[in-house]
């Protein structure tokens, strides 16, 4: 067993409305410098997101999450920075479509097992 590390993480947030500042939790970032681990996932319930907010553009919606799992494996121009300026990159600030929460931090000697727990909690519908 490994000792706990300090990670962050951010929920990531579809923003069909962006003035008002509704959104849908669809996915989530770590970052744990001290095993060399950055990863997201994305769970988008598309249903859901057309019931939130109907006429959404859900080709464009993809194709937008889908950059950020491969952003965090090393794709792209953004994919050469370290992991921890592609982490900061992907969560800066922005006012579109696809936006992240604050950046949230603790320790964890599992920042697989703890992505996994973060999408049950914060990402799936009905997770605890």
């Amino acid at each position: 067993m490994r000792a706990p590390c300090s990670y962050d993480y951010a929920i990531i947030r579809v923003v069909p409305r962006v003035e008002r500042e509704e959104f849908l939790n669809v996915g989530v970032i770590v970052s744990c410098p001290a095993l060399d681990y950055l990863a997201a996932r994305i769970e988008l319930d598309e249903q859901r997101l057309l019931r939130f907010a109907p006429g959404v553009d859900i080709e464009l919606v993809r194709e937008n999450l889908a950059s950020i799992p491969a952003i965090c494996a090393g794709s792209g121009p953004i994919g050469r920075l370290t992991l921890r300026e592609r982490f900061h990159w992907l969560v800066a600030p922005r006012s579109t479509m696809i936006q992240t929460s604050s950046v949230h931090t603790g320790r964890s000697d599992d920042p697989s097992r703890l992505l996994e727990q973060l999408l049950q909690k914060m990402v799936r519908t009905g997770g605890n």
